[in-house]
């Protein structure tokens, strides 16, 4: 009886010591260890409106590695125009987080329940969003024209913007929405966050005569960013880039000066001039920033889309164009003293940011294409 009972104890600790190496240490096929999934990569371009943010996150947006949205924030700002840029940054900021993680769930507070992927703003200027799983019709490796994938693959619902996201290694978002980098240092600490700002800026002058053909479509934003009352007259929109510089100065400062451990190699400076000066050259030191590979056929895209005959007048116009001709335009066509103007109120900007005062309109007539000298 004795011995029974010494067998049954005996088998249960047996049993009771099995359990515990199984859930203690879980079995592992051919004692390979298994590999961790590597981190996606977060990538913000962070710039302001009419800079070449657009063609600059194509540059991304083509990239078959990348989910890219234009953007987003966009909803926010429609949705809660009778507040301040600086109220609405933490909503952004909140917005952009849960972008970057493929939640999407974040835009039911800003729009219709009974959404569709095209009710996304900007939705087909996304590769991610023209390919599988988001649209069948094209290869994730083609380089898709917004025209051609708005036409096929909006009626898909909008539960395939974050099945695409989910498949992807890289997330970029480009945003016009954040006049603060501080804002964005809880992302940066943010450890499920692998998060890379590329902070696009362009000449003031060129920013300005861009502004003012596009000045309707930009008429809501500038209210949020100075306030209406400040929007109107001849001065208003001198008003709106005196913002818009003191803004890209302090995110330049906060991101090339900073200390902080958590913004070294995570910041990058880039001048739209020396883009379209050098395509190449500049999306593959973007490229080197984001760790993606920039491929032949990027380079083709590359090449053809800024040696174009296209002018860019329309807003969000993203084809092929003659871009140093474009970005050059202001000065023949922006007469001298509303540069004067514009220098005035965006001095500190053009000054840190390597762009060179004009004195007088004999000065104007002779500039030459070296007016931006390189800042790298």
């Amino acid at each position: 009886m004795m011995k029974s009972r010494s067998v049954q104890v005996i088998l249960t600790l047996a049993v009771l010591f099995l359990l515990l190496i199984h859930f203690h240490f879980p079995p592992c096929s051919n004692n390979v260890p298994m590999e961790k999934k590597p981190s996606p990569v977060h990538i913000l371009i962070l710039s302001s409106w009419r800079s070449g943010s657009s063609f600059t996150g194509q540059i991304f947006s083509q990239h078959p590695s990348v989910f890219y949205l234009m953007e987003p924030a966009w909803h926010v700002w429609v949705t809660m125009y009778q507040n301040s840029a600086e109220v609405l940054h933490m909503a952004v900021r909140d917005l952009v987080r849960s972008v970057f993680l493929c939640d999407m769930s974040v835009f039911d507070a800003y729009m219709p329940s009974q959404k569709k992927k095209s009710d996304l703003f900007q939705w087909e200027t996304s590769r991610a969003l023209c390919s599988p799983p988001a649209c069948d019709l094209f290869s994730r490796s083609d380089i898709i024209p917004a025209g051609n994938c708005r036409t096929v693959c909006g009626k898909y619902p909008f539960s395939k913007v974050e099945e695409a996201c989910k498949t992807y290694s890289h997330v970029a978002i480009k945003e016009v929405r954040f006049l603060d980098l501080k804002v964005l240092y809880p992302l940066l600490t943010d450890p499920s966050l692998n998060l890379k700002i590329i902070h696009l800026v362009r000449d003031p002058r060129a920013v300005f005569r861009s502004r003012e053909n596009t000045m309707e479509d930009l008429k809501r934003d500038s209210n949020i960013i100075v306030g209406s009352q400040r929007t109107k007259g001849d001065v208003g929109p001198y008003n709106t880039m005196q913002v818009i510089c003191k803004s890209h100065v302090e995110i330049y400062k906060a991101g090339s000066q900073a200390v902080s451990s958590f913004l070294k190699g995570r910041y990058l400076l880039v001048r739209y001039e020396d883009i379209v000066r050098d395509p190449l050259a500049r999306a593959a030191q973007m490229y080197r920033f984001a760790e993606l590979r920039f491929t032949p056929e990027l380079q083709k895209w590359v090449h053809n889309i800024t040696h174009g005959k296209g002018q860019g007048a329309r807003a969000f116009d993203i084809g092929s164009r003659d871009a140093l001709g474009v970005s050059q335009a202001w000065r023949k066509t922006l007469p001298f003293q509303k540069i004067e103007k514009v220098q005035n109120v965006c001095k500190d900007a053009m000054d840190l940011l390597g762009y060179q005062l004009l004195r007088s309109e004999e000065e104007q007539k002779n500039m030459s294409l070296d007016l931006c000298p390189e800042l790298f």
